[in-house]
Formats: C-alpha cells, structure tokens, sequence
C-alpha cells in the first residue's frame, strides 16, 4: 500500500509503497476513506525542536482520519467488516492511576496514532478495537474524518463553564474554528478571534465570532476597545504562536481561564508572575474525554 513516512529524521515527508498491516488479536484493519491534516503533522513534516524531541522515525504520519473495517483480528466483537468508523487517536493503558481515576486523556503510557505508532496517511491503518467509533454513514468523509479535533475544541472550550463568558480564540485553524462553534452553541457571549490569515478570520465570522480581528498593528487597541479595557474571562489560545501564548495572558481578566492547545515549536519564556497575581487558571488541552460519553 502507499503511505506518507516520516522516513528519516529531517525535514520533509516520502511517499513510500509499504506492506498492508495485519491485524493482532483485539485489532482491526481500516480502509482509510478520508485523513485530515493535523498542526501536528505540520510539526513532524518541519522536523521542528518539537518532533525532534517527540517522533522517532521511521513513522506513517496521520491520525484524523475515518473509514471502513476490513479485516478483523481474534477477539474483536464491538464491530463488524464493513463498519464505517472514526478513531479516538489517543490510545490508553487502562490500567494507570489516571486511567482508573476518570483521566483517561492524560493517560501515563498513551501512545498516539501517527507518532507512537503507524497513523492514517496510507491505505490501510491498525487500530485496537476499543479506539473506534461507529460513524453514521449518513456523514460524508470528508467530515467525519474530523470528529478527533472537533474533540479537542469541545474540550479546550467546556474543561470549564463558558455559558455567558466572553471568549477571546487566538488562533482560527481548523480547530480554533471548531473551538469558536463550539463556544457559541455553549451560549458564550463575546467573542472574539484573532489571526493573521485574512481568509480564517472571514470563516471565523461565518461560524459566529463577533469580532475577528487581524494579529499584529492595531490588534492590542482593538481588543482594549472591544472589551471596554476588561479583558475577557477566557482566552482559548489554539495556535502555539509565542505572540499569542504572551496576549492570551495579557487579555484574561484577573481570576479568568487559558485553555492552552497549540503547540509551541520550542520552550518559551514568559511572567509567570502575570499567571499568579491574576489568578489566571490555567489547562493544559490534550486529547478528548471520549471516554466520559
């Protein structure tokens, strides 16, 4: 089968003729229908200071992904060949102290599809079965493919209560975008989104930000203007940008909530006095809590 491969640990990707996986007992194969991109790939595809301390080459890449099982290893009875199914990415232990204490998404031993083990830009992927999710097939791939970051939105915006919050999102990606749905579907009230990309601050608008505002000159007074100099109660900070890491501190009120998902390409440097004085509370986003559905 054809696959993209993190083949070597430098820049770039290969598009390799590899074997078609075989699936182990509680394992199924799945034909992969549709595979998205992830900021992640983009990080392991630039070999940043992040992959290189993360990726281990040689690695299929890709874990957004959907499709249909064909083929079913010993044991496997939670689905059937021809299933349409998505994938949580995050594969957990079960039996660490976080798994057992309703923690599941910041697993001890959790590998992840596409950097621990062989992900979804290929033909074929080899996933337990107790990571898979029935899809309705009335759900075109090309979206259900996407069912793995809308997880990471839901749980960047509700980890706590947003319902009348106002919201500043830097960062409309594709899960910023999702974050900003979400968080307007949850009955939050302002929000605002930043970026630099003309064209996502325009599908920022489209989805039901009140203000999307352009990052760089003016950005700070528009933000004073729009929040009458208050600051906003939660900043979902979705890009890894140093940039918007530094405003999203700056613009939380005191006693307010960053939800931090985009990954920084490196370490970086900040007051961390800004966080204690403030009172800011502060979540780390990684993963879904699919397990609590």
């Amino acid at each position: 089968m054809r696959a993209l491969v993190k083949s070597k640990p430098s820049p770039g990707l290969e598009l390799q003729n590899v074997p078609v996986p075989q699936a182990g007992p509680g394992e199924v194969i799945v034909r992969i229908a549709a595979t998205s991109l992830c900021g992640t790939d983009n990080h392991i595809y630039r070999w940043d200071e992040w992959a290189q301390g993360r990726v281990h080459p040689p690695r299929i890449i890709g874990h957004e992904m959907c499709g249909h099982v064909v083929d079913l290893g010993p044991g496997v009875t939670s689905v059937k060949m021809g299933d349409y199914v998505a994938a949580e990415s995050h594969l957990t232990c079960g039996i660490c102290f976080q798994c057992r204490t309703g923690n599941a998404h910041v697993c001890k031993n959790y590998r992840i599809l596409g950097i621990d083990l062989d992900g979804s830009y290929a033909e074929h992927v080899r996933l337990p079965e107790r990571v898979l999710w029935k899809t309705s097939p009335e759900i075109p791939p090309e979206l259900a493919c996407l069912q793995e970051p809308l997880g990471n939105a839901v749980h960047a915006a509700l980890v706590e209560e947003i319902t009348g919050q106002s919201v500043l999102i830097t960062g409309c990606g594709p899960t910023g975008l999702f974050a900003a749905a979400v968080a307007r579907t949850a009955g939050a009230g302002l929000i605002i989104a930043t970026d630099g990309s003309d064209y996502r601050l325009a599908l920022a608008k489209r989805v039901g930000v009140d203000a999307a505002v352009k990052a760089g000159a003016g950005e700070a007074e528009t933000i004073e203007r729009l929040t009458d100099g208050q600051g906003v109660d939660v900043v979902l900070e979705m890009s890894g940008n140093p940039a918007a890491i530094q405003s999203a501190f700056r613009w939380v009120k005191n006693g307010g909530r960053v939800s931090l998902f985009g990954i920084a390409e490196g370490p970086l440097s900040f007051d961390m006095n800004e966080i204690i004085f403030k009172g800011i509370r502060v979540f780390g986003i990684t993963g879904r809590k699919l397990f609590k559905t």
